[in-house]
């Protein structure tokens, strides 16, 4: 895998959206109350300026319903009152679940969640395709058929594997430099062209009289699940649309490590005043990187590392590998790099001088 650097993979919107990622993931219509902390404040008027320290690992939010991304993102960062934050993957507004948010010397290790699996629990709404292929649209085609559960069951094997997906109109894709969402809004109708994606299992969980179904799907990089219920509808001749939508696995993180907004606040409250850690509330940078093998070094070439300099492997306790891996002194996480022809070569290079994960985090994972 190569290591690439988080930078482009911050933004709020990014060209290689996830399967969650809508054009809802805007400013809400109306405004919202100075204390709601999903405007990333607290009371009204001017708020004494916090400094800013280095903070290092990863929360991972239990994101609300009706709170952006972004808007998540800042929350975080102002309660830890870290430096440096982005989040591993947009989850649009009207989706609840797991919300990766990288603090520090974790943003360097992004794209490696990035590049992971994802799994959701969706519903579909049957009766009408909406021009967000979400419940946001307004309709344009709509049928008074509605779908058998072995009619559902029949065409799920056409949804696994790789397929090719046309994204929604309303989708972070970029578009001759512009965002299809910002087009379909300006009334513009462009043809976006199908790009393969990998879609590992999708099942039918439930199956209502009411017109809806309830599945769950695991899948790569780049899915989109409206797309899945937009074209799963067309099939079936009766047209669709997501009407609920919650995260429960992005790479490493699943449901075990999310944390709900108030209890992340409670922590945060608790800390202030002396009663606890905001530590306890951070998982490892390395978390993000448990499908890439660990090497450990003596100082002497965590030194050599340190400057950016490559190592020398050889004699018995050579690794058998090739490729990324991260490197380890002491048991504490280094640096990211490249092992071949007989080197070690530094990619990234981690600081970890700061607030981290508390011990206990790191030996449960």
């Amino acid at each position: 895998m190569t290591v690439t650097t988080p930078d482009a993979l911050l933004a709020p919107h990014d060209a290689q959206q996830d399967a969650a990622a809508t054009p809802t993931a805007m400013p809400d219509r109306k405004p919202r109350d100075n204390n709601d902390p999903r405007n990333g404040g607290r009371g009204g008027g001017k708020q004494p300026r916090r400094d800013k320290r280095d903070v290092h690992g990863w929360v991972v939010m239990d994101k609300p319903i009706g709170m952006t991304s972004t808007q998540a993102v800042a929350v975080v960062k102002r309660l830890f009152s870290a430096k440096r934050a982005g989040h591993a993957g947009t989850l649009d507004p009207l989706a609840s679940g797991g919300l990766p948010i990288a603090m520090g010397e974790a943003t360097k290790t992004v794209p490696f969640v990035m590049d992971g699996r994802k799994r959701y629990r969706f519903t579909v709404a049957w009766g009408e395709e909406r021009d967000t292929d979400d419940t946001e649209g307004r309709a344009v085609a709509t049928s008074s058929e509605r779908p058998t559960a072995e009619a559902i069951m029949a065409l799920l094997p056409r949804f696994t594997g790789v397929i090719e997906q046309i994204p929604p109109q309303y989708s972070a894709v970029k578009i001759q430099g512009e965002r299809a969402y910002d087009l379909a809004r300006d009334g513009e109708v462009v043809p976006l062209v199908a790009r393969p994606v990998e879609i590992h299992e999708l099942t039918l969980v439930e199956h209502h009289d009411t017109g809806q179904s309830v599945f769950e799907a695991e899948c790569g990089k780049g899915t989109y699940v409206r797309a899945l219920a937009r074209d799963m509808g067309r099939l079936l001749g009766c047209y669709g649309h997501i009407c609920a939508l919650r995260r429960t696995l992005v790479g490493p993180f699943d449901e075990a490590d999310m944390i709900p907004l108030e209890e992340l606040q409670a922590l945060c409250d608790r800390a202030a005043s002396g009663e606890g850690s905001l530590a306890d509330a951070l998982l490892p940078v390395e978390t993000a990187l448990d499908d890439i093998p660990a090497l450990a070094v003596t100082r002497a070439d965590a030194a050599r590392l340190h400057r950016g300099q490559a190592v020398l492997l050889r004699g018995r306790d050579a690794p058998h590998c090739s490729g990324t891996v991260y490197v380890t002194v002491a048991g504490r996480l280094l640096a990211l790099a490249e092992v071949g022809n007989g080197e070690l070569i530094p990619k990234r290079v981690f600081n970890l001088t700061g607030l981290t994960a508390s011990p206990s985090l790191k030996e449960s994972h």
